[in-house]
């Protein structure tokens, strides 16, 4: 199995770019809202290590802001919580699609979290900037400084790019992410 993560700042395009490539993805931001939503062990973790920001299940995405927002330690903390469980589900996922020939790794902190296996293929989405802002600023609950304190906590942006093999630039026109998608994977292929 080739595993091709996917790196590249918030706004990029990731995940615009990871599902064309037409292989099982690893999501890891639909994973950690899911683990949000569902898993009652993560919030009582985080409840008991910060019990002002955290009241009831599921967790709200309000609450997490706030956290962060409050505290610049606590993103800290909330992922010390959340990435052993992405970590599981990666394996899960890994395990479940042992077969197939490539999976795609959409996790934004892949390198942070040192999931990088000796074999991966790492692919660095360059965007347009001006297009990633207007992107950002579109989001639901979009909130400067939690985007500040996020981007604090990744790798450069210079650092991600001299890991990758590949860099696809991305102007958000479908037709033109599926030509770079497709011809990054002859490459890889070959």
């Amino acid at each position: 199995m080739i595993r091709i993560a996917l790196l590249g700042e918030i706004g990029s395009g990731k995940t615009f770019l990871s599902n064309l490539f037409g292989y099982p993805v690893f999501n890891a931001d639909k994973v950690v809202s899911k683990i949000y939503s569902k898993n009652r062990s993560v919030f009582f973790k985080l409840k008991k290590k910060l019990p002002l920001y955290f009241s009831k299940f599921p967790i709200k995405k309000e609450e997490l802001i706030n956290a962060i927002i409050k505290k610049k330690k606590n993103i800290k903390i909330i992922s010390s919580v959340v990435h052993p469980e992405v970590r599981k589900n990666l394996k899960n996922f890994t395990k479940i699609n042992k077969k197939k020939k490539i999976v795609i790794l959409d996790i934004p902190l892949y390198l942070e979290n040192k999931l990088r296996q000796k074999k991966d293929i790492i692919i660095f989405i360059q965007p347009n900037k001006n297009k990633v802002l207007q992107k950002i600023k579109k989001r639901k609950n979009f909130n400067k400084l939690v985007l500040k304190r996020l981007k604090y906590f990744q790798l450069s942006t210079n650092f991600k790019k001299k890991k990758a093999h590949y860099i696809i630039k991305n102007n958000f026109d479908k037709e033109s992410a599926r030509k770079k998608v497709k011809d990054v994977l002859k490459r890889i292929l070959i």
